[in-house]
């Protein structure tokens, strides 16, 4: 009874901040309560901080089989979202400059659908800060990571309780584009005789930048010349992004434009004694992987 009373009192606090919710998605996975967002969101980050307790004094875990079926599984998910809103969009005769939330019928139903999967698929993601623990790669959970994809999660709660399509389209679009190239990168990655073709990482990085300007621009758009969407989401949704390409810019520059220092070639190299007499070598790579060689 304790729990009912605070989730009234937390979607009371939302429903007044907010204002009245889209009735359409009423009644859908996850979205009646703000709970659930929230607490696997608090889970999320409590399994890195313990996680990393854990793991402190273990050797990494391979995990290479589960990589190539989560990375195969991410790439097919976005797909199916990419295709699904350009068709919905298409059929509903969506304007690309600015639109509503009501004015194309059955296809925005469709396209809440497809976005409703988009926030699903955040939680989902949660997985590559768990595989970058499993597999000691402290490095990679950075501050960036970490308040991407735990703030992207809750934020498209919001987007499916209050703005489900319309305007709402065109960044998921291209995300799921994004995320075709990204996780089929790291899923490929993880076959060792596919790394030396690998070269277009840093390009991805590039496309990433490339995919939040554009995203700034088009909910800039609706801004200047309006169709009747929220203005105030138009402007939180430009603030966000502004936030994400100084964040992925200062990771960009970090990364691919100055030289490593001796710690980090220090650390890319971690010998780990095994009982049998043998040694591993973890060389570090894209999503966490791990090349193994082992010498008597």
């Amino acid at each position: 009874e304790t729990l009912k009373a605070f989730d009234r009192e937390v979607n009371a606090f939302v429903d007044y901040m907010f204002g009245p919710r889209d009735a359409r998605v009423r009644g859908w996975f996850l979205l009646d309560s703000y709970l659930p967002t929230f607490f696997l969101t608090g889970a999320y980050l409590l399994c890195i901080w313990l996680g990393n307790k854990f793991m402190k004094n273990r050797p990494p875990f391979s995990l290479r089989p589960h990589l190539i079926v989560y990375n195969l599984g991410i790439t097919l998910l976005s797909f199916y979202m990419l295709i699904e809103l350009i068709l919905a969009t298409w059929e509903g005769g969506y304007n690309l400059q600015c639109q509503n939330l009501h004015s194309a019928g059955e296809a925005d139903i469709r396209v809440a659908k497809v976005l409703w999967w988009y926030y699903f698929s955040k939680v989902i993601e949660f997985m590559d800060t768990i595989f970058f623990v499993l597999r000691k790669k402290s490095s990679q959970i950075t501050f960036l990571h970490v308040y991407h994809h735990a703030t992207m999660f809750n934020i498209w709660w919001c987007v499916l309780n209050w703005i489900p399509c319309g305007q709402s389209f065109f960044g998921p679009t291209l995300n799921s584009f994004i995320h075709v190239l990204m996780y089929s990168y790291y899923g490929l990655s993880v076959i060792p005789s596919m790394r030396k073709y690998l070269w277009w990482k840093k390009y991805l990085t590039q496309a990433q930048l490339i995919q939040f300007l554009l995203t700034i621009v088009h909910t800039l758009s609706a801004a200047v010349k309006p169709c009747g969407f929220p203005f105030g989401c138009l402007m939180f949704q430009s603030s966000y992004m502004a936030t994400l390409v100084i964040l992925f810019i200062n990771f960009y520059i970090k990364t691919y434009r100055k030289a490593p220092s001796r710690t980090a070639l220090k650390e890319t190299a971690v010998t780990t004694e095994i009982k049998n007499g043998f040694h591993k070598d973890y060389f570090a790579a894209a999503n966490g992987l791990q090349n193994n060689k082992k010498a008597q």
